[in-house]
């Protein structure tokens, strides 16, 4: 059975990070972009990460550009960006494709365990993936939904 350890990303500043890292932590992964309507969810993102590190739980950003070109061509410009305008703390990774014959390995895995409405494929920037301690997929959370409306399903996994 595939899981969260299976898999492997390059962090925002270049290093190779192993997603089995993360096991035995609650796993929240983001597809992000810096310049997107939903940026803001940053603000969010970061509080959820504040508010539940030390119980176990861990925001994970991957910028992604394609959805109307809404990120940075340069990942320590994206880096920057999201520290500087939102304070984030928590784990960003380089810049991937989330959909297509390119995409991220995580993200092809991530859509065939928590397909959406219409499909696997992933609509717009800042789509979620609950993941548990075990490193299992247990929910997908639309763009639209604010990361404090998450709270209740964080909690219910710490």
């Amino acid at each position: 059975m595939t899981s969260l350890q299976d898999f492997e990303a390059k962090t925002i500043s270049g290093a190779d990070q192993r997603l089995g890292d993360y096991l035995g932590k609650v796993v929240l992964v983001v597809n992000t972009a810096s310049k997107c309507g939903f940026t803001p969810q940053f603000t969010g993102l970061e509080k959820l990460h504040e508010d539940f590190k030390a119980e176990g739980l861990v925001v994970l950003g991957f910028p992604c550009d394609q959805f109307a070109n809404q990120e940075f061509a340069d990942d320590a410009e994206t880096a920057q960006f999201c520290q500087l305008n939102y304070g984030v703390t928590f784990p960003m990774f380089a810049k991937i494709d989330v959909n297509g014959k390119q995409a991220h390995p995580l993200f092809t895995w991530l859509r065939s365990e928590q397909g959406g409405v219409l499909g696997d494929a992933i609509k717009w920037n800042f789509t979620k993936f609950l993941i548990n301690r075990e490193g299992q997929v247990v929910k997908r959370f639309a763009p639209t939904v604010e990361p404090a409306e998450i709270e209740a399903d964080i909690r219910a996994l710490l």
